[in-house]
């Protein structure tokens, strides 16, 4: 049965203060360059504590995704507060002859392969600057992402909430290296999976999961507290034309994120049919809602409790998320997030992306 009275069954009592570790496979502004930027400001209004941003091979290989990382925290004008940590480069499972062979032998989806679709840069030359150009006062830290999670859980136990936007090869890495911090961690919010609609880079996988769906079932088993934001939501939040406009074109428009954000989300994927060509464009939004949904759990208007794994096999299956009613050995309780409330959070959104972030005192 769905619950349809979310926040009093799935909230968790926050306390004053969320401490929030995003692992991301960052990009300057695609969703997870959002959450970011969304994140500066409620960390430099003290409405979250920003403890640190770890990155992993995604969206983009490893070295490309820390250059854009460093150069947002940065602009943002939080690198002195939030670091920047290098994880893992390569997923658990899957390859370049595995995945070049299941989308040869099971068409389907939108073929998206992320980092796959590119070579690897292998020195500092072969990287993209950002639009503003590379970052230059930060540096990455010097504990991987992996240890740093670890480290970050055991001095605020209980505390911790991971939002889990990319690829969980980081999150697994940390668990396999260290198992004492699982019970420690407060809970884990993904932007990942599909279960009751298609996939996107496969016919039944989400990205993020698919992209290493060892770590997925690996960090997904873990018992602690899991909720999930698959294609199921993210397919129902669009972004259209007129909150484009709020956002690039309101009071906020002569600010650098109004400026990317239009330069880099304003004509599509294919650089030509977006929301600056075609009135009727959207798109999702994706990994925001995690972050939402952590300062109130009231945004998800519908969710249900489900045993949840992720399929390994390599073939058609692989990456593909899968759901029971009850319990199954081996598998741990989610809550998914099945609606959300569109119109309420997309004044969260535009109000994230548009309003300065402020100069916060530190200690």
């Amino acid at each position: 049965m769905a619950v349809t009275c979310a926040i009093a069954l799935i909230g968790t009592g926050q306390a004053a203060t969320p401490r929030v570790i995003i692992d991301s496979d960052f990009g300057t502004l695609n969703d997870d360059g959002q959450l970011l930027a969304i994140a500066a400001q409620l960390h430099a209004r003290g409405r979250i504590e920003l403890l640190g941003l770890t990155v992993v091979s995604g969206n983009q290989w490893l070295r490309q995704e820390v250059a854009e990382a460093l150069k947002a925290v940065e602009r943002l004008g939080i690198e002195r507060d939030v670091g920047v940590y290098a994880g893992a480069n390569r997923p658990l499972s899957h390859d370049l002859a595995t995945v070049l062979e299941e989308q040869r032998l099971y068409p389907g989806g939108d073929g998206y392969l992320g980092a796959w679709r590119r070579p690897e840069p292998l020195v500092d030359a072969d990287l993209v600057a950002p639009p503003d150009g590379f970052a230059t006062r930060t540096s990455v830290r010097p504990q991987s992402a992996p240890d740093f999670l670890a480290a970050t859980v055991r001095r605020h136990p209980g505390e911790v909430t991971i939002l889990a936007i990319g690829p969980l090869t980081n999150i697994a890495l940390a668990v396999r290296r260290h198992p004492d911090i699982v019970p420690l961690i407060k809970e884990i919010i993904y932007m990942g999976g599909a279960f009751e609609v298609p996939g996107n880079t496969s016919a039944r996988a989400e990205f993020n999961w698919w992209f290493d769906p060892e770590a997925a079932r690996t960090v997904l088993r873990l018992p602690l507290r899991h909720v999930i934001f698959p294609l199921d939501v993210t397919d129902t939040v669009k972004l259209d034309k007129a909150v484009y406009d709020r956002v690039v074109y309101g009071e906020a428009k002569e600010g650098i994120i109004a400026r990317l954000f239009g330069q880099l989300n304003g004509y599509g994927y294919d650089g030509k049919n977006g929301f600056e060509t075609n009135p009727a464009y959207s798109t999702d939004v994706w990994d925001t809602l995690t972050l939402a949904y952590l300062l109130d759990p009231a945004y998800a208007t519908r969710a249900v409790r489900r045993w949840v794994d992720v399929e390994t096999a390599v073939g058609p299956e692989n990456g593909r998320a899968r759901a029971w009613a009850s319990a199954r050995p081996g598998l741990q309780p989610a809550w998914i997030v099945e609606r959300f409330d569109n119109r309420r959070f997309f004044d969260f959104y535009v109000d994230g992306l548009t309003q300065p972030v402020p100069v916060r005192l530190r200690r």
